[in-house]
């Protein structure tokens, strides 16, 4: 008994120490949906991408979490305290469902002003607690958009970053619901 109460601490901790939502467990593998889980052996960066975003991502991201389809479905089903923000730019957008859309929130580069203009509206959208955790997205894993947009996040303070690499093609492919989202102006 002891050894399995062990085994979840050591399993849960970085989850605890960090204040992190942890992620629903999921059948392995977890099925993976338009291209989520490719890896394009692009290295994880710590610097905003800045135009052009549409080329292939890493697979991670320092300092934030990536989460699968079907994870962040049993995510937002067992925890509605999770902020979900859309940045892709484009005229109109369908998204998941409780998303907020932020175009270009994921701008590869933030003077001052939009720095302020980012964090005040994710204060909103978070009311103002940093450890709420936040999911970014766009639209699939060759969209910079949603990770300089997390790495914004990150700089702003906010301690459960996630970042949903598979966006909205995934969702998609995963076949659920779609919706349209609230524009945030910022």
């Amino acid at each position: 008994m002891l050894r399995a109460l062990i085994a979840l601490l050591v399993f849960l901790s970085p989850t605890l120490a960090f204040g992190q939502v942890p992620f629903p467990q999921l059948p392995q593998p977890i099925t993976a949906f338009s291209f989520e889980g490719k890896d394009w052996g692009v290295e994880a960066t710590t610097t905003p991408k800045r135009a052009p975003y549409h080329a292939p991502t890493p697979t991670s991201i320092p300092g934030a979490r990536v989460i699968m389809t079907l994870e962040l479905k049993a995510l937002l089903e067992s925890n509605k305290n999770v902020v979900i923000v859309d940045v892709l730019d484009s005229k109109a957008r369908k998204s998941i469902p409780g998303a907020f859309w932020m175009p270009s929130g994921g701008d590869g580069q933030f003077f001052a002003a939009e720095t302020r203009k980012f964090s005040s509206a994710l204060e909103k959208l978070t009311a103002n607690d940093k450890t709420r955790p936040i999911v970014f997205l766009c639209i699939n894993s060759e969209c910079w958009l949603s990770y300089n947009a997390a790495l914004h996040a990150l700089e702003a303070g906010y301690k459960d970053v996630i970042w949903y690499r598979g966006g909205t093609d995934a969702w998609r492919g995963a076949s659920l619901e779609w919706k349209t989202p609230e524009r945030v102006s910022w």
